[in-house]
Formats: structure tokens, C-alpha cells, sequence
């Protein structure tokens, strides 16, 4: 494991490469989390050894203001999640043993490679979003952030969500303007998406209709799972290893 930082206009991106043993050249999948997670949950650690254990590398990264990067969790945007991963994508262009791309992202982070893929098409050559939470543009034009209820016409500088998560109104401004469905109609490649039926924080259905919206994709649902798959998460990552070996 090499640990170290990506730069990108001045926040440090916490990263973790991963290699499969005794292999020199080899596939490489870009891991990241959701909203208030980090590189170290367990279904980020289980999914990216799921993935070196088909022989593919795996580069976990952390975005802005979660885990060890830069900037502070209240002033992400998504805007700032995707320059961030854009920085992510070219530093791997640079790595000299990549023969593939691939991307998997957890919710927040699910919907963030959707719309890399959109915007990087010919980069990828699978894409595999995990519960992914591209409703949240939608939920912000109405006025609902995870739960916190705001004007949507009149966004407060601040969203407070329970009694924990402090948002700055400029990720609600910035989700606003955000419709996945132009990026997921611009990937053409195969798509993996995992869902638990019993998700308590992205509607099943989301995923439902995201693997009806892109051109090539399968959906795994997790019968009685939850957001995180604590129920059944050996079935998420063999789902991941399945579709995986079936590309290489």
C-alpha cells in the first residue's frame, strides 16, 4: 500500500494505491466514498479488496473535507467533489502501469462518478455506483437536503441536519444547478449498480431508474439491505468481482 497526497489549486487529496501482488501492469479502479464518509469505512475497505482481488489495482481517495484531505466538510460542494476527482483522474492517466480505468463511488460518491463518467466517457471502461445518491440535485430544487428542510428560493447560509452536520447554503445552490441525467446519458460503457431494497437514505427506486436511464447497465439489488450494506456486503463486492471479470 502507497499512501500520499493529490494536488489540486491548493486542497491535498488524501490517497491510498493499492496493488494485486506479483503483477506489474494491471486495470485500476478509483474508490471514493459518500456524503460524511471516508476511505476507511468498511465498505469502502471491503470493496477495493474485493477489486485487487480480481488483479486490479484500486486508488481510494478522499474529497474535499472528508477524512484526511483538505478543506472543512461544512464548505464541499459537489462542484468541489468534481474538480477534485477530475485532479484524481489525470494523476492516474500519469501512472505508468494503468492498462484500464474503472470508477466506483458510495452514494454521495455514487452519484460523483456518474457524472465523471458523463464528462470523461472515453476514460472508462466500467462504472460501478454503489447506492448512489443522484437525487440530491433533485431534492435540493425542492427544498430537502437529507433530511433538512429549506426555501428553496431563499437557502439560508446555513443547513443544519439532526444535530451533527453543519452544510454552508452553497451546496444546496450548487446542487440546484446539477442534473445528473445529461451525464448518465452520455456514458455509452457498462454500468454496475448495487442497491439495497431497504435503503434508509437513497429511495431504492433511484436505482431502479438510473439502471433504466444508462444504455448498458445491471442492477444487483440486495433484498431487506440497507445504505451500507451491513446486512449483506459479501453479495455487493462478489456483484462488483462478477462484473469486473467479466470485462477483463
Amino acid at each position: 500500500m502507497k499512501e500520499y497526497y493529490i494536488p489540486d489549486d491548493g486542497i491535498n487529496i488524501h490517497a491510498k494505491l493499492d496493488m494485486p501482488e506479483g503483477i506489474d501492469k494491471c486495470p485500476l479502479a478509483i474508490v471514493v466514498h459518500g456524503y460524511t464518509g471516508h476511505m476507511e469505512e468498511p465498505h469502502i475497505v471491503e470493496v477495493a479488496k474485493a477489486i485487487n482481488e480480481v488483479e486490479m489495482a484500486t486508488l481510494r481517495v478522499e474529497m474535499y473535507g472528508h477524512g484526511k484531505s483538505g478543506g472543512e466538510f461544512r464548505n464541499h460542494t459537489l462542484y468541489k467533489w468534481v474538480t477534485n476527482m477530475l485532479a484524481v483522474v489525470d494523476h492516474v492517466r500519469t501512472l505508468d502501469f494503468v492498462t484500464d480505468l474503472y470508477i466506483t463511488g458510495h452514494s454521495q460518491g455514487g452519484l460523483l462518478v456518474m457524472l465523471i463518467a458523463g464528462m470523461c466517457p472515453d476514460l472508462f471502461k466500467g462504472v460501478i455506483p454503489l447506492s448512489p445518491a443522484w437525487m440530491i440535485p433533485e431534492y435540493a430544487r425542492r427544498g430537502e437536503l437529507l433530511g433538512a428542510a429549506f426555501d428553496p428560493g431563499n437557502i439560508p447560509d446555513e443547513i443544519v441536519q439532526g444535530e451533527v452536520n453543519v452544510l454552508s447554503g452553497n451546496y444546496a445552490r450548487v446542487a440546484q444547478t446539477i442534473h445528473p441525467e445529461d451525464e448518465i446519458a452520455r456514458y455509452n460503457g457498462p454500468v454496475l449498480i448495487v442497491h439495497g431494497d431497504q435503503d434508509e437514505a437513497v429511495p431504492y427506486e433511484y436505482g431502479k431508474k438510473a439502471a433504466e436511464l444508462y444504455k448498458n447497465a445491471k442492477l444487483v439489488t440486495l433484498e431487506g439491505d440497507d445504505h451500507c450494506y451491513n446486512k449483506h456486503l459479501d453479495k455487493m463486492t462478489a456483484a462488483v468481482q462478477e462484473f469486473l471479470k467479466e470485462l477483463t
